[in-house]
């Protein structure tokens, strides 16, 4: 074999590696893992408009909707596993289809409500502790150039942003960020049994989400059938504040890799 039959040989074969690699990541990403950008500020302090992470779609098994391609035919899940309250977790709407990011925050069985504001689990309200305002240029944010609500508005744009946060304690002692805005239509509800089999979310911008504190015929989303969910956000890969992630000057460097609580 000459020189020149060996290189085209050696390139061959260096295309057919880099093909396969390929094929492989495509692969591992679409069966455990998919990617998200955060569109809207429902999920604020925890996930900001901008941020991008990767779904891992085996948390809780597998279904029909998180198995690619109709690849798995069966009905139900494989591998099942229930999420843990206080997991932020993607799943369907389940009227819509679309994707939704929330929190876990009712179990089946659980009874839920909020009252003056004040998340109650079981009869139990939840603790909450103030903190530092979160606070936010009043701009534009994300590609859908929308702009924040705020606690002291009306604000000028490029004017500080300001939400009241407290620090909130799950029944198991985990905490996490909440945000209050405002004394809104989600703050006083009825008590809410979560059925066997379904889940309750809330956004941590309790006063703009449109949540399992909402009938699906005004918006919400209700009850979510463990079926709809597509799997559980752990991390934040990356993050951007400008309409485009090629806008490097609006990265949030600090954000990078930072892990979801």
């Amino acid at each position: 074999m000459t020189t020149k039959a060996k290189r085209k040989g050696g390139v061959l074969e260096l295309v057919k590696t880099i093909v396969y690699a390929l094929l492989i990541a495509a692969v591992i990403r679409t069966l455990f893992f998919q990617p998200f950008w955060i569109p809207s500020g429902s999920m604020k302090p925890t996930l900001l408009i901008g941020d991008f992470l990767f779904v891992n779609k085996m948390a809780y098994g597998y279904s029909r909707h998180s198995c690619p391609f109709s690849l798995c035919p069966f009905e139900g899940r494989i591998f099942a596993s229930e999420p843990e309250r206080g997991d932020v977790v993607v799943f369907k709407h389940p009227v819509t289809g679309s994707d939704y990011i929330k929190r876990v925050i009712g179990l089946p069985g659980d009874r839920i409500q909020m009252a003056g504001g004040i998340l109650h689990v079981n009869g139990e309200p939840l603790p909450q502790e103030r903190i530092e305002d979160f606070r936010q240029e009043y701009a534009p944010q994300g590609p859908m150039r929308s702009l924040p609500r705020c606690a002291n508005a009306p604000v000028r744009e490029g004017g500080d942003c300001v939400k009241e946060q407290y620090l909130e304690t799950l029944p198991d002692g985990s905490v996490h960020r909440i945000l209050n805005i405002e004394d809104g239509f989600g703050d006083n509800t009825p008590v809410f049994t979560v059925p066997e089999g379904q889940f309750f979310f809330i956004g941590d911008n309790r006063d703009n989400s449109m949540d399992s504190r909402f009938p699906r015929s005004a918006g919400g989303v209700g009850m979510v059938p463990f079926d709809l969910l597509v799997g559980r956000a752990d991390r934040v890969i990356f993050s951007s504040a400008g309409p485009s992630m090629l806008a490097f000057w609006t990265w949030r460097g600090d954000r990078f890799f930072e892990a979801i609580e």
